[in-house]
């Protein structure tokens, strides 16, 4: 599975408004209570005025006094001044370093609230998008990670040869540590060796970079690490992806195994392998990058053919159709964005029977899913699973059949 994430540049100051026409200023102060929150996971508040705040670092049923940040259209964004009434899934962060200012790391936004309370918003988060789609009874309960802490088996951290860190949410500042609690054991002894050769003036960046990239698995010793050489990619939960091939492999059992099956988005075979496994004779495995096919292929599994070719590319499935007309079952596993040109896949696999979408980003899968929907698909089952404890991500498993 890819995770090619959309960069996203920050809002020039210029461009950010001070005051709107309600009267509201940047570092104006209000109180409120937060009602929600949102896809992003911050939460949602209501101004006085009736303008929508989005504010990091709280939670549902909290209520306190906050400034205004920022002004963006109809919606604004703020910050946590005093916290007046807590709710009482507030817990005390085991990292450090967690926080929602400029310095602080950011990557576990919701470290701060008790993990079943994370876990019960995700999953309202799958329902409330699948009700209007009328596919609400096919959502199951969220499977929530063995481990919140000691988890992440992979990790970037960016360094300027002085410090080592993550950079903050929303920001170009360096978050330096000292420690990160989520990684695995393995992962963290990497850390601190890495930690412990500082200075490192050969990781200091060129001219053009602000960082200089360090990527660890648990693969890769300290000193095995290349500066601004990506790892290979993997899931970054190792229990949670046993789960998810489990899933697989259990929803394809019934399957006969002369099936055609096409997956899109293969990877270098993290879902194949199940597939191969389970004996199916005839599978199309398709993924934008040549690396990763070339490393499926080397595999030499039965059964497989390995094709790189550009999923996001107009065309993309105009090259595709005689695989996909004969498929009759699909397996995808999609970015973030999910699936482009889904028409165009649709006209041209009317033979597929069964669809295993496996999707990271929920608003792109509800659209997709949609899609699938007006084609005569119904959603057997969509189980929702947490990859990432204390951030608001949620992986999807779904089975849609027609």
């Amino acid at each position: 599975m890819r995770r090619k994430r959309a960069t996203r540049s920050r809002p020039s100051p210029a461009r950010e408004a001070t005051t709107d026409s309600g009267g509201i200023r940047i570092g104006d102060e209000f109180t409120g209570t937060v009602r929600d929150i949102s896809a992003a996971g911050s939460g949602v508040v209501e101004h006085p005025s009736g303008r929508v705040f989005f504010i990091p670092g709280v939670w549902t049923g909290e209520q306190g006094r906050f400034r205004v940040t920022d002004l963006k259209g109809r919606f604004g964004h703020a910050r946590l001044v005093q916290l007046t009434e807590a709710s009482p899934h507030r817990v005390a962060p085991d990292c450090p370093h967690h926080g929602v200012g400029a310095g602080d790391c950011g990557g576990c936004p919701w470290q701060f609230v008790d993990y079943n309370a994370q876990c019960a918003v995700k999953e309202a988060r799958v329902r409330g998008a699948m009700q209007p789609l009328g596919a609400g009874d096919a959502v199951q309960p969220l499977w929530p990670s063995p481990h919140s802490y000691g988890y992440r088996n992979r990790a970037q951290f960016k360094t300027d040869g002085q410090q080592l860190g993550y950079v903050a949410g929303g920001s170009n500042t360096l978050a330096a540590i000292n420690d990160c609690p989520i990684l695995t054991p393995p992962n963290r002894d990497t850390l601190q060796a890495l930690l412990r050769r500082l200075p490192e003036p050969a990781w200091k960046p060129s001219r053009k970079h602000l960082w200089t990239s360090l990527d660890i698995d648990e693969q890769v010793t300290a000193a095995g690490v290349v500066p601004n050489q990506r790892r290979p990619f993997r899931q970054g939960n190792t229990a949670q992806n046993r789960r998810m091939q489990e899933w697989l492999s259990s929803a394809l059992q019934p399957l006969d195994r002369d099936e055609p099956v096409l997956e899109l988005f293969s990877g270098d075979g993290n879902f194949t392998t199940v597939m191969a496994q389970l004996g199916f004779s005839h599978i199309t495995a398709v993924d934008s990058a040549e690396d990763a096919i070339a490393t499926l292929a080397a595999r030499d599994l039965p059964g497989i053919t390995a094709i790189a070719h550009n999923l996001y590319a107009e065309d993309a499935y105009d090259s595709l159709r005689l695989s996909l007309k004969q498929a009759t079952v699909l397996v995808l596993d999609p970015p973030r964005d999910g699936l482009r040109h889904i028409d165009s896949l649709l006209r041209h696999g009317r033979r597929l029977r069964h669809v295993f979408y496996i999707s990271c980003d929920l608003a792109t899968f509800t659209r997709d899913t949609s899609r699938f929907l007006d084609a005569g698909f119904s959603v057997n089952t969509l189980q929702p699973l947490d990859p990432f404890p204390h951030t608001p991500h949620i992986e999807l498993l779904a089975h849609l059949a027609r």
